[in-house]
């Protein structure tokens, strides 16, 4: 089919990331219009379930008018502002509250930015600048792990452990260490529990921590999620071996909630679902449904007392982001943690949680499906060639990525990730009937799946 005449403009003049180029080449973009609720709808009228919330982000869903109110007062009032040079604004302050109001953990100060990657870059170095406070500028390695997501900034690529984002960048940099993926179905050994591949990931993250000098390590870097890397959960006990690790060598742990945060597990923060508390938290994504771009760093107390003492011994705080906290996406950040509250948007999450684990779970009698595991609204789906052994695709056949194009053609979106794996990351105000819906689609679309691996011979 030629591509349109709005296809072709974005291809003669948008260069799209995260996208296979050739198949983009041969389909073109899909182009959308507009939005309510859990659903699109494309220059062409189409409907489509947006099961991945943009990117794992918009959570309150398409069309939502407290929003676009606020965002339009705000804009009107100081349409913007900055925290540079002493100055700040009341929309900063009150969310930067709010933050510490809800957070978990105890927070001493919030530092703003406008993405994800922005946030970890400025986790690590808040590490550097802590270690050298203390007076241990041996401290600069960061432990992330394989598959991990982290951004994409030069810093925060070096922590994401994908092999496809460091290919050509020249990436990772000298400062990033990768434990393992905690993935129990690829990771453990034959008749190992979740409970022991648990404690042999923290034997072997001991050892990788002894091996590189416990006084060079600055910190390591979580998701309670894997998000891009595969959606992959944690195995029982994963969080209490790793902590009693760090804490043997005071190391600080940096939780990135930037998919997690704000309800996505059925816990406010993925931290309180799985029973860790960081030093340090970065949020993003949800935080205002994705509205308009923002996200925080939250440091606890002594890290923010140390960041301080520093900046006071210099005189200035030399880091900072010219939209860091702008008053406008402030505003919408903090009326997205109102409407949260008021609706009771995590106590949501739980009600429809068991629907939407039921159905997910009833995928894994599908003959591609190897894995389907999941928890409050996001879920990994691993398609493979033979469940027995658990034998994958070539990647260069492009399982997954063939899935979400017929997908689409039901109506769903979804994402292909590493491995043939499948997301699933739904607005969280999602229905129980939109929530069948979505499966009901995706059947389908695993159905076409199967009559074209069977042409193909891929099974």
């Amino acid at each position: 089919m030629p591509l349109s005449n709005a296809q072709n403009r974005d291809m003669q003049s948008l260069l799209h990331g995260f996208s296979n180029l050739k198949v983009l080449d041969r389909d073109g973009p899909l182009i959308m219009e507009r939005g309510k609720g859990v659903f699109v709808y494309d220059s062409e009228g189409r409907e489509y379930l947006e099961a991945m919330s943009g990117l794992w982000s918009t959570a309150l869903g398409w069309g939502e008018n407290e929003l676009a109110e606020v965002a339009a007062e705000q804009m009107r009032k100081l349409s913007y502002g900055h925290l540079f040079a002493g100055k700040s604004h009341e929309p900063g302050v009150a969310l930067a509250e709010k933050l510490k109001e809800i957070s978990p953990f105890p927070v001493g100060k919030v530092f703003f930015g406008c993405s994800g990657s922005e946030a970890n870059d400025t986790q690590i170095k808040f590490a550097w600048y802590a270690a050298n406070a203390r007076g241990t500028p041996k401290k600069k390695k960061v432990i992330s792990r394989m598959m991990a997501y982290h951004g994409v900034t030069l810093a925060a690529t070096s922590l994401t452990g994908i092999p496809t984002n460091h290919k050509s960048f020249d990436m990772p940099l000298d400062f990033a260490r990768h434990a393992e993926c905690p993935h129990y179905y690829r990771g453990a050994e034959a008749g190992e529990s979740e409970l022991q591949y648990s404690a042999r990931l923290a034997a072997n993250l001991d050892a990788l921590i002894q091996k590189e000098d416990p006084d060079t390590i600055a910190a390591m870097i979580i998701e309670p999620v894997m998000g891009a890397g595969g959606a992959i959960l944690p195995p029982d006990g994963y969080f209490d071996e790793l902590t009693k690790v760090l804490a043997k060598y005071g190391i600080p742990l940096i939780d990135d909630e930037v998919i997690t945060g704000f309800g996505r597990t059925g816990e406010w923060f993925g931290c309180g679902k799985y029973g860790f508390e960081p030093d340090s938290m970065s949020i993003a994504k949800a935080m205002s449904s994705a509205y308009l771009p923002i996200s925080a760093v939250m440091l606890s107390p002594e890290l923010t007392e140390i960041i301080d003492k520093e900046s006071r011994r210099i005189g200035v705080l030399g880091h900072g982001l010219t939209y860091g906290g702008h008053p406008v996406t402030a505003a919408v950040a903090l009326k997205t943690i109102e409407i949260y509250q008021k609706r009771d948007v995590v106590g949501h999450v739980r009600h429809v949680e068991p629907v939407f684990l039921k159905r997910l779970a009833q995928l894994e009698n599908h003959p591609m499906v190897g894995e389907a595991r999941g928890v409050g609204l996001v879920a990994g789906i691993e398609l493979v060639a033979n469940k027995a052994s658990k034998q994958s695709f070539d990647p260069a056949r492009l399982v997954a990525l063939t899935l979400c194009g017929f997908g689409e053609g039901e109506g769903l979106i979804i994402r292909a990730l590493p491995s043939d794996r499948i997301a699933l990351c739904p607005p969280l105000v999602i229905s129980e009937a939109e929530i069948n819906e979505l499966f009901d689609r995706l059947e389908r679309a695993l159905a076409k799946l199967l009559d074209w691996a069977t042409r193909e011979k891929l099974i």
